[in-house]
């Protein structure tokens, strides 16, 4: 199923939290944080303007990122677990 967010939304998704502590501890899966960060999977058009022109993205499809604790929906496509959430929850993009 192809999914295109309208706006200035983003699809985004999740990457693993970490299992193991730098320690070396194991954590159960009621220990793990959800992680803040991901990969964009698709980005809508761009939020139109005040003006009536669109807005260009500061980000692009491929984009690993840092979001805000409570940034989107989560969504299910096709099993897998996604979040739809605007550009302004987006903090940075982590490159390298």
């Amino acid at each position: 199923m192809a999914v295109k967010p309208l706006g200035d939304k983003i699809l985004v998704k999740r990457l693993e939290a970490q299992e193991v502590t730098k320690g070396g501890i194991v954590l159960p899966d009621s220990a793990k944080e959800k992680p803040k960060e991901g990969r964009i999977v698709e980005v809508g058009p761009g939020k139109v303007l005040d003006d009536g022109t669109r807005g260009s993205m500061q980000v692009k499809k491929g984009d690993r990122v840092l979001f805000t604790s409570y940034a989107g929906t989560e969504i299910k496509i096709d099993g897998e677990e996604y979040l739809v959430m605007s550009e302004d929850d987006i903090l940075a993009v982590v490159e390298g």
